[in-house]
């Protein structure tokens, strides 16, 4: 229970990476804060994490600015303090650079990209205030390697990187870690339904061998939200069994 009396707010964290991440980081001892555009789902989500009144799930479009600055209101007014932020909130339109649309290449790097400074931004004041925080971002290995079709997506986890960097040296001085980890090829409920001959091709370029699981990249976020993390900053973690070394 190395979190206990903190409070977490993890946007995206009504399924898949995020849920995960909020379910490790409840087990620890955190108040969670779970933001999705879904806001159904994101109360389902925050009440089936126990603690009745603990955990509360809340609708919010991380490329408005004044939704983000109006949720992290919210949660100081509940709370009085906020001490985790997990910018995991995404998404993807995939395409070729030569057929992708321009309202596709905005919308991803908005959500991706802007939603995750938005974020940082809004609670900087009050890690600052407090002389503490953790800010993990997550990013993804093709932010630094590049997609075939994902030039969008690939842009804004690379973006999410130099972010991570800039934040990292902005906060240091006021007790403030800004990491981020980056995914290699996960099962979630998105690739389940993949084709598995598509799976073994991922497999054939991963040294372990295999997919990671949702539990693999919370345990490294965990790790960055915690008291065990309290030297490091500014850095890049990769979850991807080897792929990328």
């Amino acid at each position: 229970m190395v979190l206990q009396n903190q409070v977490a707010l993890v946007t995206g964290g009504a399924r898949g990476i995020g849920k995960g991440v909020a379910s490790r980081l409840a087990a620890e001892g955190a108040d969670l804060v779970l933001v999705d555009i879904d806001a159904a789902t994101a109360g389902q989500t925050a009440a089936a994490l126990g603690g009745p009144g603990r955990h509360i799930g809340l609708a919010c479009d991380v490329s408005n600015a004044e939704q983000v600055s109006s949720v992290v209101d919210q949660v100081i007014d509940k709370y009085g303090r906020l001490d985790i932020l997990i910018n995991n909130a995404g998404i993807t339109r995939d395409n070729l650079i030569m057929r992708m649309k321009p309202e596709d290449w905005d919308l991803v790097l908005r959500v991706n990209l802007t939603g995750s400074f938005n974020f940082i931004r809004a609670v900087s004041r009050q890690m600052m205030k407090q002389r503490s925080g953790r800010i993990v971002n997550v990013s993804s290995v093709v932010g630094l390697m590049g997609n075939a079709g994902q030039a969008n997506y690939s842009a804004s986890k690379a973006g999410l990187i130099g972010l991570t960097k800039s934040a990292a040296k902005e906060f240091a001085s006021r007790g403030i870690c800004v990491n981020a980890v980056a995914p290699g090829f996960i099962e979630t409920e998105m690739t389940a339904n993949l084709p598995e001959e598509v799976k073994a091709g991922w497999n054939k370029n991963i040294p372990l061998g295999r997919c990671g699981q949702i539990a693999d990249v919370a345990a490294a976020i965990f790790f960055l939200a915690g008291p065990d993390s309290s030297y490091l900053t500014g850095q890049v973690i990769q979850v991807d069994g080897g792929m990328v070394m």
